[in-house]
């Protein structure tokens, strides 16, 4: 999973992405004090790995692991070149969905490059820009297209596509908005990689105070986000990359006292794994344990190919338990004996925590 995080400058997107990734990325209180990306990987925290460990006792455990790419903030006018955040639209038009950081705390010490605060102002604002990123690049294509039209018609349905997205960004509405019936026309516009095509995640940047009250601010995106059938992830950005700096002890003591129940990491990745609609299933033996992460619905012979290409081509069947039923019976072999493990074909749908083991020819 790759997510770029995107947002006016000062709404806290740097700081949440050091709460994330713990690396210390410049988070300073002035615009643009990234001036090139922040790219970074982290393990998604998943405690069943460590379960499974217990029984195989492997060499390694390889969690899976997701991607933040966090841009400089984008201004009105960044599609034209206003601010920095213009010169990496790119690094997002290649990530999986966007974490659109929203400000919803005041802090007199922190500028905001409208002087008050309006999360919804600032979303749509931000929004335009990338609309108007994506309408560049489809006018771009577009004179290119037709001109190949005129003398091969299979780039007709192309030019009629492309049409309907440029009126579409005239209007100022995002790509999202559109429903293609067809399969052929959906993987077209999915080739174009249009960045308000992709899935949205807000994150409102709340300030301490807003943990268990909510502020206006917070109330008044809940219920724009509500509207508009998109996701909302809940944080103080500051505080999370505190608590980030913490030993595990101090840590789960400091969140108790906050009234948290889980860090901010964890929160996000569920919900952005709710966005995307992923899952993770797991392999187990004395060599690996390992966590992957498939779309929700994919097929046995589709997760093997997330661990080989060579084992989605040669598939034969699927062992398959779950999770929770090895633990119990606290071995592979005990769960056989109980008729846990069952022998899936290339017809079964992988379940979140299912323990695969693939058979394959080579």
């Amino acid at each position: 999973m790759k997510l770029g995080i995107v947002g006016l400058p000062n709404a806290g997107k740097s700081t949440l992405y050091n709460a994330i990734m713990q690396t210390g990325a410049e988070a300073s209180n002035y615009p643009f004090s990234t001036v090139s990306p922040n790219v970074g990987r982290v393990p998604v925290p998943d405690p069943r790995l460590q379960g499974l460990n217990e029984i195989y006792n492997a060499k390694s455990v390889v969690p899976a692991a997701i991607e933040m790419v966090d841009i400089a903030g984008l201004v009105k006018g960044a599609s034209r070149g206003e601010g920095l955040g213009n010169q990496f639209l790119s690094h997002i038009r290649e990530v999986d969905a966007l974490v659109h950081v929203v400000r919803c705390f005041e802090d007199e010490n922190v500028t905001h490059v409208y002087d008050t605060i309006d999360p919804v102002r600032d979303i749509e604002t931000v929004n335009l820009e990338l609309v108007f990123a994506d309408l560049d690049m489809v006018e771009r294509r577009l004179l290119k297209v037709s001109k190949t039209a005129r003398t091969d018609k299979s780039f007709k349905r192309e030019e009629e596509i492309l049409i309907k997205l440029k009126e579409t960004f005239e209007e100022g509405v995002s790509a999202r908005t559109l429903t293609w019936d067809d399969e052929t026309d959906l993987k077209l516009v999915e080739s174009f990689t249009l960045i308000t095509q992709k899935p949205v995640l807000y994150a409102a940047n709340i300030s301490e105070s807003d943990i268990n009250n909510k502020g206006d601010g917070l109330k008044t995106l809940e219920e724009f986000a509500k509207n508009e059938g998109s996701s909302l992830y809940v944080s103080c950005a500051k505080l999370e990359a505190e608590i980030a700096t913490l030993d595990p002890e101090e840590k789960e003591m400091f969140m108790e006292d906050m009234g948290l129940s889980e860090n901010g990491l964890a929160r996000l990745i569920a919900a952005g794994y709710e966005l995307l609609g992923l899952i993770s299933f797991l392999t187990a033996g004395s060599k690996e344990v390992r966590a992957w992460t498939v779309r929700r619905g994919s097929k046995a012979p589709q997760a093997a190919g997330k661990i080989h290409s060579d084992l989605e081509r040669g598939f034969i069947r699927a062992e398959v338990v779950a999770y929770d039923d090895l633990m119990s019976s606290g071995t592979y072999a005990a769960a056989k004996e109980k008729g846990q493990v069952r022998v899936e074909g290339k017809e079964y749908v992988v379940k979140d925590g299912d323990v695969l083991l693939i058979r394959f020819n080579v």
